[in-house]
C-alpha cells in the first residue's frame, strides 16, 4: 500500500515527467546573445524559393532515434533540443544563430515554413539539413544531417530543398 506521503512525492514527479507541447519548447536555450562567443551554429541559408513565411532551425541529438523526434519527449528525457524561429527577411543574406549545450556533434534541420502552419508540408515548404544530404523519400540519417560545434560559433551553410516532381531537391544545382 502506498502512503499519502509517497503519493505527495510521486504525483509531482509524474506530472513533471512530461512537458506540455508548445511551439516555445527549446527556444529560451537556443537564443544567441549579441556577439555570441560560446558553442553555437551560425547558419547561412541558401536557395530560398521566395521571401514568404518563417524559418525554423532545430537542433537534435545526432542519432537516428532522436533526430526529428517529438520536442516535448526529447526535453522530458533531458536530451538536447533547440529551436529558433524567425520571419524570412524581405531581402539580403539570411543568417540564423542557435546556441547548443557545448562542443559536440548535433543533427540540424531547417524548415522554410512558407504557409506558416509550423509543420513540414512537402508540397509547399522547403527543408534542409546540416551537411546538405541528398534527399529521397524519407528523412536523412542523422549522421548525414549533422555538424560538429566547437567552443565558439561554428559556421554552417544549409541549402533548402523544395518539391520537384515526386521528391524534393534544391531549386538550383549546388
Amino acid at each position: 500500500m502506498i502512503s499519502v506521503v509517497s503519493l505527495g512525492v510521486v504525483l509531482p514527479l509524474a506530472a513533471a515527467a512530461t512537458v506540455a507541447s508548445t511551439p516555445d519548447l527549446g527556444k529560451a536555450e537556443a537564443r544567441c546573445r549579441p556577439g555570441e562567443s560560446g558553442s553555437a551554429f551560425t547558419v547561412e541559408v541558401e536557395g530560398l524559393k521566395d521571401r514568404t513565411g518563417n524559418l525554423k532551425l532545430e537542433v537534435y541529438p545526432a542519432n537516428d532515434r532522436d533526430f526529428l523526434a517529438d520536442d516535448n519527449q526529447l526535453i522530458s528525457a533531458g536530451k538536447t533540443f533547440r529551436r529558433v524561429e524567425m520571419p524570412v527577411p524581405a531581402s539580403g543574406p539570411v543568417r540564423i544563430c542557435v546556441r547548443v549545450p557545448g562542443p559536440s556533434t548535433y543533427a540540424v534541420s531547417l524548415l522554410h515554413d512558407r504557409d506558416e502552419d509550423r509543420k513540414f508540408n512537402w508540397k509547399v515548404d522547403g527543408i534542409g539539413f546540416a551537411g546538405n544530404p541528398r534527399l529521397f523519400l524519407g528523412k536523412p540519417r542523422a549522421a548525414n544531417a549533422s555538424a560538429s560545434a566547437g567552443r565558439a560559433p561554428t559556421r554552417l551553410t544549409i541549402v533548402l530543398n523544395y518539391r520537384r516532381g515526386l521528391g524534393v531537391a534544391p531549386l538550383a544545382a549546388r
